[in-house]
Formats: structure tokens, C-alpha cells, sequence
């Protein structure tokens, strides 16, 4: 072998030796959907949190992928896992958890969680908050953007109205004693001022549930398996729900949006208003008067739902990809992280140790509503989830939005969604 071909073939193994070197520092790229689905500056608060992570973990790339809805993240997850290009991580509801297992999409987290340090991390999570993270013995889902349901309201309508501008209705009773105090109507008699506003579009069965909750049953067994749509309780709570309309005056009849209710609070068209806890820094930023945050009021119980969204890793992800996510999400969920999430979103940090920090001490202190939704986990249920939960979710908001616009009898409407309901669940059952 001659100089010039010995140098060449120097070169060449040169040029190989660092491209395999570049090649195994080429940083593991994991891609993140995440569901914009609550008000608010968000995209930039998550975008600046994958920055952090990256400049403390050089070795891993997230890309966050704004998917819509969390109804539009979890069409595009199942198409992108049929595709064969589903993401490597994904903030999903936590309802979804039965689907996204069934469609053979999801790996448990436990394979990752080896160590006590691992288990110390799980454990220290709300319980109220695991419930719909886990099944079978298995964590499916860790908690990221959870919330409950609350009960918003304004304090000067308050005491215009002559109530102390300091208490909100503890009971259903107290509700709508003061939704009558608070409703207001031109000389023509057409309302300028509603009592209360729980939206019936979007989450109706979420909100729902807080009513079902108080009423002291269940709108599904643990295993995902049966639901008691029809239950005498739950069609009493539905029927309170229509007569704060149709018998009390208090409330519009019909469908109240979802999206619009926040607005319709900061434009001063309510006075009390049920939505997320999610919505607490938007209301924060945006209510141009004094309001206060409580608890859902009780009937035979306090009680709320839990809500909003986990993490969960997809199947087909790549194993160094699935150990970046891993360490994404312990990262995210730390303490220090958790408490400025809540702070920046209003969603609940959902550890207690985030609540010990002194970032949520201050912001507690100077903002006591933040801690509202944390004290109401004592009274939470898990979120209505089951197998095939789409579609039996769709037949109780269908049966819900037909007794509140009056087509069905409260009765006939539960009727109706529990047979749909049975008809979509019975496979599942063994």
C-alpha cells in the first residue's frame, strides 16, 4: 500500500471514528403532545420548560407538539399509532387511560420505576389523583395538569345583593337562595344578572359529576367495567341541575358554553360560575373585581371530580426515547416544577411536597383561592372512566343536554344513556 492510499484509508477511519462519535452524542429527540385546551398564555410557559430541561439534560431534544383539544390529542395520538408514528409521551386526559390501553397504544410506567428513590417519587403523588392514573396494579399515567371543579364568585354582586361578600353557598339549598338574590331582570323581565352558570357544553358529564358526587353516588365501578347512569341519586342530581333553570329562575336554560362561561363571569353576566380550577390564574388575570374561590357546595356530602390531564408513554417509542421521556416527566413534576406550574396555570400541583416549597408558600399566602382545589382533594372521586369511554362518556352528555333543553324527562334521559351505556360495556365484562 502506497503513502497516498494508506493516508486515504487513515482518513477514512478517521472520518468514521467521529461520525459514530457525533452519531452516539446525537441528543435522543423525544416528541410531547400536549392538549391547549384551558385560556391562557400556556404554549410559552411549556415551550420555556422544554428549553430548562434541555439546558439541564444536553443529551435529550423535546419537541412539544400543540395537538388542539384534549378530544383532538387523543384522535391524533391513535391515528399516529396506527401510523406507526405515534409521539413518545403525550398529556392526555386521564379518563383516556382505559382507551389508550385497550388500542394497545400505552406501556405502564413501572418498568422505569425500579429503585426506592423511583417509588418514593410515585408514592408521593395525591391519592385522589392516582385513582384514575392506575389499574390492574399497574401506573398507566402519572398526573401533570390536574385539576377539580370549583365554585367561582363575584363579590360585589354579592353584596349588592345584600349577602356577605365573604361566603359562598356552602349547600345546594344555600345555592339557590342566593342565586335568587343574585338574579336580576330588566322592567321588561328579561334576566340582566344570572345567580349561577354551570356550562353543559364541552365536559358536561365532568360537571356533572360534582353534582352526583354531593349526591352521595358513583357514575361508575373502579374497573371501568359498569356504569349507574340510571341510579335514583344520580337522576335527583340531574333533576336539581334543570330546576335551577326551569323551576328556581336562576340559571339560563339550555346549553351554557363551556368556553364562553369564564367570559360571561369577567363581563359580569353571572354571578357565581362552576368551572376547572385550570381556569384560576385566567380569572385571576381577568376578573376587573374582587371575587372569591370555595369549594362545590354539598348536599349529602362535599365533593368534586379530579380532572385534567397525565403523562402517558407510547409503546412504540424507541427504549433510549422512552428513558429520556421518563426523566422529562420526573423533571417536570418535581416539587420546585409542580408549584410553579400551578402557580403559572391554576391547575392543582399535584404533590403535596410542591405545596411545601417556598415559592407556593408565598404564593398561597399572598392568593389564599390557589389552595382551595388542593383542600377539596379530601372530598375528590375519580373522574368517570371506562373502557370504551368516548362513546359511553357521549351517552351521558347526550342524556344531560337532553334533559337540560327540555326534549327528555330527567328520568327517561338517564334511562337512555345507562342502556347505551350497557350496550357498549357489556363486552368488557367477564
Amino acid at each position: 500500500m502506497n503513502g497516498n492510499m494508506l493516508g486515504r484509508c487513515i482518513a477514512g477511519l478517521v472520518v468514521a471514528a467521529l461520525s459514530a462519535i457525533a452519531l452516539a452524542q446525537a441528543p435522543v429527540e423525544i416528541s410531547f403532545y400536549y392538549p391547549v385546551a384551558v385560556g391562557g398564555p400556556i404554549t410559552r410557559i411549556v415551550d420555556a420548560l422544554a428549553a430548562d430541561f434541555e439546558k439541564d439534560n444536553p443529551g435529550i431534544k423535546v419537541k412539544p407538539i400543540y395537538s388542539g383539544t384534549y378530544q383532538d390529542s387523543i384522535t391524533k395520538a391513535l391515528t399516529a399509532v396506527k401510523g406507526g408514528d405515534p409521539p413518545t409521551t403525550a398529556v392526555l386526559l386521564s379518563t383516556d387511560m382505559y382507551t389508550l390501553i385497550d388500542e394497545d397504544a400505552v406501556m405502564p410506567f413501572d418498568g422505569y420505576l425500579k429503585t426506592p428513590e423511583d417509588q418514593a417519587w410515585l408514592k408521593g403523588f395525591y391519592p385522589a389523583f392516582m385513582e384514575n392514573s392506575q389499574t390492574g396494579g399497574k401506573t398507566w399515567g402519572i398526573p401533570f395538569q390536574r385539576s377539580t371543579i370549583v365554585l367561582y364568585w363575584n363579590k360585589e354582586m354579592f353584596k349588592e345583593a345584600g349577602l356577605d361578600p365573604n361566603k359562598a353557598p356552602a349547600t345546594w339549598k344555600e345555592m339557590v337562595e342566593f342565586g335568587q338574590k343574585l338574579t336580576k331582570r330588566d322592567a321588561s323581565g328579561k334576566v340582566t344578572q344570572w345567580g349561577v352558570q354551570i356550562p353543559s357544553s364541552g365536559f358536561p358529564y365532568w360537571l356533572f359529576q360534582g353534582l352526583t358526587t354531593e349526591n352521595g353516588v358513583q357514575l361508575m365501578n373502579l374497573a371501568g367495567t359498569e356504569t349507574y347512569y340510571d341510579k335514583a341519586e344520580v337522576v335527583e342530581a340531574l333533576q336539581y341541575w334543570v330546576d335551577l333553570a326551569a323551576k328556581y329562575k336562576v340559571h339560563p336554560e339550555g346549553i351554557v358554553d363551556w368556553g364562553t362561561t369564564p367570559k360571561d363571569f369577567f363581563e359580569r353576566k353571572m354571578a357565581m360560575m362552576w368551572t376547572t380550577t385550570g381556569n384560576l390564574t385566567n380569572v385571576k388575570n381577568n376578573a376587573k373585581f374582587d371575587f372569591g374561590v370555595a369549594m362545590l357546595p354539598a348536599n349529602k356530602r362535599r365533593g368534586s371530580p379530579t380532572g385534567g390531564g397525565n403523562f402517558y408513554m407510547f409503546k412504540q417509542a424507541k427504549p433510549e426515547q422512552q428513558a429520556a421521556a421518563m426523566k422529562f416527566i420526573k423533571w417536570i413534576t418535581s416539587p420546585g416544577r409542580a408549584a410553579q406550574w400551578g402557580i403559572d396555570t391554576g391547575y392543582v400541583a399535584v404533590r403535596p411536597d410542591a405545596w411545601e416549597t417556598a415559592a407556593m408558600k408565598k404564593y398561597v399566602a399572598d392568593f389564599p383561592a390557589a389552595a382551595v382545589a388542593r383542600d377539596q382533594l379530601q372530598y375528590a372521586v375519580a373522574e368517570l372512566s371506562t373502557h370504551d369511554n368516548q362513546r359511553v362518556t357521549k351517552a351521558l352528555n347526550d342524556g344531560l343536554q337532553a334533559a337540560l333543553t327540555g326534549t327528555k324527562s330527567s328520568t327517561q334521559a338517564m334511562a337512555d344513556a345507562q342502556r347505551e351505556a350497557d350496550r357498549l360495556l357489556r363486552s368488557y365484562r367477564k
